[in-house]
Order: C-alpha cells, then sequence, then structure tokens
C-alpha cells in the first residue's frame, strides 16, 4: 500500500497538532545535526583507512629498525 500526498499532508498536520513547531523544529535540526556527524564520521573513517593502506611499508621498516636480529645477538 503505497501513501499519497494527502496521506503525509495528514500525517504532517497530526504531528504538527500533537507536538506544536516549536517541538517539531528542534526534533529537525537535531536531526541535521546528526546527519552531519555521520556523514563527518564516515569522512574521517574513510580518510584513516586510506593512510593505513598507503603507509604499510613505513610501519614494516620502523618496526624492524627498532627489533635486535637474533644472528646480531
Amino acid at each position: 500500500m503505497q501513501m499519497g500526498p494527502w496521506q503525509l499532508l495528514l500525517i504532517a498536520v497530526v504531528v504538527l497538532v500533537l507536538f506544536g513547531r516549536g517541538k517539531v523544529s528542534s526534533l529537525m535540526g537535531e536531526v541535521g545535526k546528526g546527519i552531519t556527524a555521520f556523514k563527518k564520521g564516515v569522512s574521517e573513517g574513510t580518510k584513516d583507512i586510506e593512510e593505513a593502506a598507503a603507509e604499510p611499508k613505513a610501519i614494516e621498516t620502523k618496526t624492524s629498525e627498532t627489533t635486535p636480529d637474533k644472528d646480531k645477538v
């Protein structure tokens, strides 16, 4: 069952009557902040993954320099 424009309008009116304009406005503001924070987190996670994938040899080189060789001991 698909909802038509009249059903969506009726739901919007009922929500406005029940919660009031101020409460709905603040709720939408919080939803917007949440979406922005989610997008920022995804982009930072992607950036971290790309950096980690680009530097595996640098990490291997650093660990091999700091660990003593068995032959030298």
